[in-house]
């Protein structure tokens, strides 16, 4: 199949914000019945790190692939909001899926960590339009609250500090041996952890800080009373640090019929660390005749 280049487009979204948007597509022409999958990073990190995914998703599907930047991460400005919070993603992504997605087209969103929180933050505020045009969900690595975890010492006033702190990258206070033990499991690729640690060391000190808070306030267990009727699937590693298994197997617990799939000895980054994994929960929903969607299994 031949891969044509992104399409980059500029999406303004509320306070203030452009978002860096991409559409990739694996075919030459241009076509508004091609699924569309939509996919959300997490905190820290930008488009690129569902590289590998998007690789393997355009190699074996005629679909339309959405990624982008959220707010304040990598080409995408951060606005003037009066507050970071995980809602304000949601509607972001509202935007987002307003601008790219043609309206016949079946939809299939993908969130991994933040990017997963920001999807349910869109079914809570927008639960009409989620459940009328998602056909299926994959959810990686994520929580619908972050309630009850055991905190870092002095984290909370480190990500003060980081969130009032000049608009630099984090540079040199991500060194590679913290993180790459931090967000991956067992025998990672060290090409696959200096990536990842790029992409973080990128992203501008304010920012971190500002969704570190958003993060902890972020509760959208109410909003999974929408998922109902939209197929899940839901991915974490066994060795997950930042996303532990308990906290995927409560979302299982909440969404009826969703699939839980526990990868042994993986960690957070499973875009890098099971790639195939991924893509193939992708596709199943990519795949599904439009009346017809999945129905995901415990």
């Amino acid at each position: 199949m031949t891969v044509r280049s992104a399409r980059h487009l500029t999406v303004s979204a509320a306070h203030e914000a452009r978002l860096a948007v991409q559409v990739h597509e694996g075919v030459l022409e241009h076509d508004p019945s091609l699924p569309t999958v939509v996919m959300a990073h997490g905190w820290t990190l930008t488009h690129a790190a569902w590289r590998p995914v998007l690789e393997e998703l355009l190699t074996h599907r005629a679909v339309r692939v959405v990624t982008y930047d959220q707010r304040g991460h990598g080409d995408s400005t951060m606005g003037r909001p009066p507050k970071a919070t995980v809602r304000l993603l949601g509607d972001d992504l509202a935007e987002v899926i307003a601008a790219t997605v043609p309206g016949d087209s079946p939809l299939v969103l993908v969130g991994h960590s933040m990017g997963g929180m920001t999807i349910m933050a869109y079914a809570g505020s927008r639960h009409a339009d989620f459940g009328r045009r998602v056909r299926g969900t994959v959810l990686v690595g994520t929580a619908a609250s972050v309630q009850g975890r055991r905190p870092i010492p002095v984290e909370s006033l480190v990500m003060g500090v980081a969130s009032r702190a000049p608009r630099i990258g984090a540079g040199i206070f991500v060194p590679s041996a913290i993180q790459g033990p931090m967000i991956f499991g067992r025998d990672a690729d060290p090409a696959d952890v200096k990536e990842v640690v790029g992409l973080i060391k990128r992203t501008k000190m304010p920012t971190i800080g500002a969704f570190f808070t958003a993060i902890e306030a972020h509760d959208e267990i109410a909003s999974l009373a929408h998922f109902v009727d939209v197929p899940t699937h839901i991915l974490v590693g066994s060795k997950d640090r930042l996303t532990p298994v308990a906290w995927a197997r409560m979302l299982q617990e909440q969404i009826p019929g969703s699939r839980l799939t526990v990868l042994p000895d993986l960690g957070h980054m499973l875009a890098y660390e099971a790639t195939g994994t991924v893509t193939d929960a992708v596709i199943e929903f990519v795949d599904c005749p439009v009346d017809s969607p999945p129905v995901a299994s415990a």
